[in-house]
């Protein structure tokens, strides 16, 4: 085994200012690929958690310009029910229209994206027909390694069986080589992170995964097709660095969690108001969804109720045409600020450090 680079993650590196002409925050476009084919108005992607993205959440995702995922851990019947009240919301609401409002380089004629997770085994390409035909247009195939054989057999199954509309986003994987070989293979968009979620035990249990600014710096200098950063992202600046490293989108999973429109009831406790978060690969969820109880590489817990998840988003996208101004950016694509390497002396003193 030879010792490699340094690798880095979001608390390590601070995005650097530069010269900027921005007016107006309000004015800075967030539109996005989150796709080959597809497009957002907004670079929020709501998780494939069953404790995140149901139909509820989707439908408040795509009000803001992104798009929500529904997760896989439900019957094929009640995915489909799930995905078939969010394209009906789109079609009856005509969010084409809204989002021209959100961004001017919205065209109409795009389709609006409808996003919905499958795995790689048993009932997936079914699961995937079914899914298409009750609205989804994007599938996105949820497997923690995605740089594996079974992945390159289901893009290549699905690209034969699914309408050539139909896009399939692939992952997770954290390495150039996976990129290459994933886009090779047919892959339309990429799901990159390994081990970095809030609740994920795989670098604990297995000792694999890279930090997540270097993996998303050694993917998108090789691969064409769009990049989601997911994992690690605790605030709007770890957003912009992820943006900022050439990802098109970030998932969003801890952060909003515990919000109305995530899946579960609310539980009251003395001290508040709490509802329940889990990895993908906790024991909870393996037993919630009759799964066997192995390969455990998540944990689970309970977070405080934030309200409505419009009011999170709101600030997120704040903090996010803020940091563009930073850079003198109007849009995505003309964002590409510097970054420097800081010390765990740079990182105190970029949080408050009077309270």
């Amino acid at each position: 085994m030879m010792m490699k680079r340094h690798a880095y993650t979001y608390d390590d590196i601070q995005l650097v200012p530069s010269f900027s002409k921005v007016v107006s925050r309000k004015n800075i476009s967030l539109f996005t690929k989150v796709s080959k084919h597809y497009f957002l108005c907004s670079p929020f992607v709501a998780s494939c958690m069953d404790t995140v993205c149901e139909s509820k959440m989707a439908i408040k995702m795509a009000e803001a310009g992104g798009v929500g995922c529904i997760h896989r851990f439900l019957s094929i019947e009640e995915e489909c029910k799930e995905v078939s009240l969010v394209a009906d919301y789109i079609n009856q609401h005509q969010l084409q229209k809204k989002w021209k409002t959100l961004s001017e380089d919205w065209k109409e004629e795009y389709p609006v994206p409808v996003m919905a997770a499958v795995g790689v085994n048993d009932d997936f390409t079914e699961r995937a027909i079914a899914l298409v035909n009750a609205g989804a247009n994007i599938i996105l195939i949820d497997v923690a390694h995605g740089h594996h054989e079974l992945v390159q057999i289901a893009i290549a199954t699905l690209k034969n069986k699914l309408p050539t509309h139909i896009d399939i986003i692939a992952g997770n994987i954290a390495t150039a080589k996976a990129a290459k070989d994933l886009e090779s293979w047919g892959a339309d968009g990429l799901r990159v992170g390994i081990g970095g979620g809030s609740l994920c035990t795989t670098r604990l249990k297995t000792g694999f995964g890279v930090p997540n600014v270097t993996c998303l710096e050694d993917i998108t200098a090789v691969t064409t097709i769009p990049v989601m950063a997911d994992g690690g992202i605790r605030t709007s600046g770890d957003i912009a660095k992820a943006l900022a490293l050439g990802s098109s989108t970030v998932m969003l999973g801890s952060l909003i969690a515990g919000t109305k429109e995530s899946p579960g009831k609310i539980i009251e406790k003395n001290n508040g108001l709490f509802k329940r978060y889990r990895g993908a690969a906790s024991l909870e969820t393996k037993m919630a969804h009759g799964k066997e109880e192995r390969n455990v590489e998540g944990e689970s817990t309970v977070i405080p109720f934030k309200g409505g998840v419009k009011f999170v988003l709101q600030g997120l996208l704040d903090g996010l045409r803020s940091a563009l101004s930073y850079n003198g950016a109007n849009n995505l694509p003309s964002f590409k600020p510097d970054y420097v390497i800081v010390t765990n002396a740079g990182l105190t003193e970029a949080k408050p450090h009077l309270l």
